[in-house]
């Protein structure tokens, strides 16, 4: 069977002086524009507050890819109004880049931290965006819908792959990842079959989360998706699916990335993908660990 195989790692930074400042660094959707890196990436009040937001996302550059500064204004900030969708923080950026306008999808979070919502921010800058919700006709039972995750079909039409909570089982809240369909970008979008499951067995037997998708010449396209155990040991791990996305040709038996031991024990135990840049012929994945740092690893693909 195919395989993807990590044969570097590296450390993200972000440059001092940042609208960040010393918070937590996650959810890192890096693209790339000419020559240059763009971001953007979600930071996290460390410690988190009681009225802190649970996120907000700024945009930034680099020349190499790992080495980032941040524009000075964030370019996504919770709504003020307490019944804004995303009043409680923002989440999760996964930036859209159109010939004439940005789209970034993201999560927001409610102004008491329990529910999530898609919202999208469009303009013609990172800095110049403005917030609509997202209308998604899910299924009955799927709720806190967050995590895009975007795919066009050989003939053009497009998936949305997200992550949704699965109805409770044993007391224990599940994630699960959903699809929806739609003939092309701005039509209303419509949930489908769930591409794939978890693995009663595995290392992602309880959770599943949406990580990005990718394709390399002569491969079929492949996400790196977020899988985990019941007490939330979150893990990254890779699923591939043929060019319509109606089926799943092929499944790591094994984790791609495990996080290393934290050096502060009471960190989480989470490794968590969130974009990808395919240069040289491998893949650039970017990633979270801990809830609070950024890597780069880079991946080869093997027929």
């Amino acid at each position: 069977m195919p395989t993807y195989a990590v044969e570097r790692i590296d450390t993200v930074t972000i440059a001092s002086g940042s609208p960040l400042g010393d918070m937590d660094l996650m959810s890192p959707f890096v693209w790339k524009e000419g020559e240059r890196y763009r971001i953007m990436v979600r930071g996290v009040p460390d410690p988190l507050g009681h009225n802190d937001p649970t996120g907000i996302i700024a945009s930034g550059w680099s020349d190499d890819g790992l080495e980032f500064c941040l524009d000075p204004v964030p370019a996504i900030v919770p709504g003020t109004d307490p019944a804004d969708v995303d009043a409680g923080g923002c989440e999760d950026p996964t930036v859209l880049v159109l010939p004439d306008r940005y789209v970034v999808y993201y999560t927001g979070v409610d102004a008491r931290r329990e529910q999530g919502a898609m919202v999208a921010a469009v303009g013609p800058t990172t800095d110049a965006l403005e917030k609509r919700r997202v209308v998604l006709k899910a299924p009955a039972g799927e709720g806190n819908i967050k995590e895009a995750t975007f795919a066009q079909t050989a003939a053009g039409d497009s998936r949305l792959f997200y992550e949704y909570a699965a109805p409770f089982d044993h007391g224990v809240a599940a994630s699960r990842i959903g699809m929806a369909t739609a003939a092309a970008l701005g039509d209303p979008w419509q949930s489908v079959d769930d591409p794939f499951d978890i693995r009663p067995d595995s290392w992602d037997n309880w959770h599943l989360s949406t990580g990005p998708i990718c394709q390399l010449p002569g491969a079929d396209p492949v996400m790196f998706y977020n899988g985990a155990t019941a007490d939330a040991r979150w893990r990254i791990g890779w699923v591939s699916f043929s060019k319509d996305y109606t089926q799943v040709t092929g499944r790591g038996l094994e984790p791609v990335i495990l996080p290393p031991p934290p050096d502060n024990r009471a960190k989480t135990d989470i490794a968590f993908a969130a974009s990808t840049v395919i240069e040289d012929g491998m893949i650039s994945l970017y990633y979270s660990l801990e809830d609070s740092i950024l890597r780069r690893a880079r991946i080869r693909y093997y027929a």
